[in-house]
């Protein structure tokens, strides 16, 4: 039953609540007991001056009857029902769910949430127990030392005569060792002390940097302006917060801005916002008018600013996979270290560069949140006689375009978290439980 027909079921409830009988709310309101009746069964429509006296008689808000407390309710209870199966939730009767029992529906949202957060917590520590390096690294080197440690007092149990001067070499051996081991050991106590979820503490220097970036809304107005240049993306790294990264994360965050002002040179902020006005989001379009390439106008549409263009996220990936540039967009998540789902047109574009892809996307078990991703592949450094061509592919992400621009295409966000059965792509075993 549509929303805007179950006022008739909110006045009931709330008379119930409330302890009015039906006959006395119907005379507050001046309206016949058969005619209340009707409302509060939803067979009725009901004028605003009727309305304006029942909200009074029940002492409410005529919003409350109106709208519904529970609107909030009912689009967590859609965003949690997703893409319901055969056997999945009545969508049909959601509303009719959230207005009579509004503490379940509380407590499924909850739970829905409650879970959604966990999952993300498994997909941030599993992205550092199977691929951060500095983990591994020190895990190799805590493991290197123990094993030299047993390795030298094997010998010095099973070998009864040594001489003195062995023997002593092997004792220094041991102390080495056991020095080496303490400082890898704390090196990773301190490491892993950090909070393991994703908005605790970055992790690594394209955290740092995509932080950077977003603190920023990725716009900087700096390097829009005519007379902006190289001097200018200095003075960005000079700053409060770029003087708090590291060393390798400030390297990437002034490689992004030297980009993003070739960018806004071959792109001005004031022609090209005109132009997006006139033409709309349609890189190939506006490619095509400036001269520029697909890629190219990629970049700049995820540099302007929100307020002119609406959300619009942008993930880059080189020639091996890794993503080396994330903007996010809400419905679309993106690991932050593992490798991304293989079925992403990100990636298939890379089997045919400078041929663009157009999809409409879905993350299974991320919400059921539709969106339209673009994907085009190319150069990024042509070859030479002593290096070979260097390929990267971009994807802009997009709100839902609708129905008319295709099928919903089902991925994942990486093989670890991925709820998709018999995928063909799958590199490894799902840790999410199934019942998806």
């Amino acid at each position: 039953m549509p929303e805007r027909l179950m006022i008739g079921t909110r006045i009931r409830e709330r008379r119930v609540l409330s302890g009015i009988r039906q006959s006395e709310l119907a005379k507050q309101a001046g309206i016949s007991p058969s005619y209340l009746n009707l409302i509060e069964h939803n067979r009725r429509r009901i004028g605003g001056k009727t309305l304006l006296k029942l909200a009074q008689a029940l002492e409410v808000e005529p919003q409350v009857l109106s709208e519904g407390a529970e609107a909030t309710l009912i689009s967590a209870l859609r965003e949690a029902a997703g893409e319901p199966g055969v056997d999945g939730p009545e969508l049909s009767r959601i509303e009719e769910f959230a207005g009579r029992f509004p503490g379940w529906a509380g407590l499924l949202t909850d739970l829905y949430r409650r879970t959604q957060g966990l999952e993300r917590t498994i997909e941030t520590l599993t992205d550092r127990l199977a691929h951060d390096p500095f983990l591994a690294d020190s895990l190799h080197e805590v493991i290197s030392s123990v094993t030299a440690i047993r390795s030298t007092s094997s010998i010095l149990v099973e070998t009864e005569a040594l001489e003195p001067e062995w023997q002593a070499r092997f004792h220094r051996n041991i102390n080495e060792d056991s020095a080496r081991l303490t400082e890898g050991a704390q090196a990773l106590v301190k490491y892993l002390e950090g909070a393991p979820n994703r908005d605790a503490e970055v992790q690594s220097p394209q955290d740092e940097m995509h932080a950077f970036l977003a603190a920023r809304g990725y716009h900087f107005e700096e390097l829009e302006r005519d007379v902006a240049g190289p001097r200018d993306v200095m003075r960005l790294l000079k700053d409060e917060a770029a003087q708090a990264m590291s060393t390798p994360a400030q390297s990437l965050t002034r490689e992004v801005l030297l980009r993003y002002l070739a960018d806004a040179r071959a792109l001005p902020l004031g022609p090209f916002l005109a132009r997006v006005r006139t033409i709309g989001l349609r890189p190939d379009r506006l490619a095509d008018a400036t001269g520029v390439e697909i890629a190219q106008v990629f970049r700049r549409l995820a540099a302007l600013p929100e307020d002119e263009v609406g959300p619009v996220g942008l993930v880059i990936c080189d020639a091996s996979g890794t993503l080396v540039f994330r903007k996010p967009i809400d419905g679309f998540d993106m690991p932050r270290l593992a490798g991304a789902c293989a079925l992403w047109p990100l990636y298939q574009v890379m089997a045919q560069p400078q041929v663009p892809l157009r999809a409409r996307v879905r993350q299974v078990g991320r919400g059921g949140e539709v969106v339209g991703a673009l994907a085009v592949a190319g150069l990024a450094a042509p070859a030479g006689f002593d290096r070979p061509a260097l390929m990267q592919a971009h994807m802009l992400l997009l709100p839902d375009p609708g129905e008319a621009s295709g099928g919903v295409h089902e991925l994942g966000v990486s093989c670890r978290i991925c709820p998709i059965k018999d995928c063909v792509a799958r590199r490894e075993p799902s840790i999410i439980a199934e019942g998806f």
